[in-house]
């Protein structure tokens, strides 16, 4: 599932940036229902690309595309193509925790789009958090359709690192919630942790918001992300990568942000010093002048 729109808007980009500050609630709904309309709507076929470049969002864990809403419109304003995706079981869905047996059906809504993508076409892939893995996995499958990869605070393995994202997240507070449910082991963050995790910097209609769109996310062993997530040199590291640290992110500390980067270097390193873990929220304007740089210069 997906959102697209492969024309650009009449806005401009600085026009646009002004503006963002100023999303009332029913501003903020409309915004995410038109994109869950969208994403019901789409064709199977990817959309041509308009006259910038494609940007691919691949959201983090129990969230969905919607959480793009902010970023979406400025990167449209652009001039670029914008697809983001419900991964499968997230927000719009129709698939439960129940019908995804691997990490790798919960990666499929994006393996399937890479592989219809024309052979010709190579887009600007962006993984915030627990989205992070969805991404190095095409990067492996997928290189040579992708001019760069753009982790967002996110869990970034490499071929001699698997780095263990969400064993290092402080998650043990009291409204987040593990779920059994029909056998499946599955977690859900709570409206507190949302608030004073991922939402601290961000307005508080964007944490009041998640609340109801999160679905839970199914909790997968080791086991299966390595089985899954073998990551090679001459095909993963051929991909340009760039990690945008989070310097107030309170879920996956800076200190583990840095340690990453250490761990497995990428082509490039950004820090947004203002935001916490959900920068699509709290650092909007800067990340979308950011993605936008870094499309002009990985091209």
């Amino acid at each position: 599932m997906m959102i697209s729109n492969g024309c650009p808007t009449e806005l401009s980009p600085r026009s646009t940036l002004r503006g963002i500050g100023i999303w009332s609630k029913q501003a903020r709904m409309a915004a995410i229902n038109s994109l869950s309309a969208d994403v019901a709507a789409q064709p199977a076929e990817p959309p041509q690309p308009a006259s910038g470049k494609h940007f691919v969002l691949v959201h983090g864990a129990c969230l969905g595309a919607w959480s793009w809403f902010k970023l979406v419109p400025l990167l449209r304003a652009y001039g670029h193509n914008v697809t983001a995706f419900d991964l499968a079981a997230s927000r719009i869905d129709s698939r439960q925790v129940t019908d995804i047996s691997s990490i790798a059906d919960y990666f499929q809504p994006l393996t399937d789009f890479m592989a219809a993508l024309p052979s010709q076409e190579r887009v600007v892939l962006v993984g915030h958090s627990f989205g992070g893995l969805a991404i190095s996995q095409s990067m492996e499958l997928f290189p040579e359709k992708i001019s760069v990869a753009v982790f967002v605070t996110a869990s970034m393995r490499g071929p001699n690192y698997k780095s263990r994202l969400e064993t290092s997240q402080n998650l043990n507070v009291p409204d987040n919630r593990i779920l059994n449910i029909n056998g499946t082991t599955a977690f859900l963050f709570g409206p507190q942790f949302l608030r004073s995790k991922l939402f601290q910097n961000s307005p508080v209609e964007d944490s009041v918001l998640a609340d109801p769109l999160d679905r839970p996310l199914r909790i997968y062993s080791q086991q299966d992300k390595s089985n899954v997530l073998t990551l090679s040199t001459c095909k993963y590291g051929s991909v340009n990568r760039v990690f945008i640290v989070a310097s107030k992110d309170n879920v996956v500390l800076p200190t583990y942000q840095w340690l990453m980067t250490t761990r497995n270097p990428p082509t490039e390193v950004q820090e947004i010093a203002s935001s916490d873990h959900m920068v699509m929220m709290s650092a909007v304007a800067e990340l979308s002048i950011r993605l936008n740089d870094i499309s002009q210069k990985y091209n």
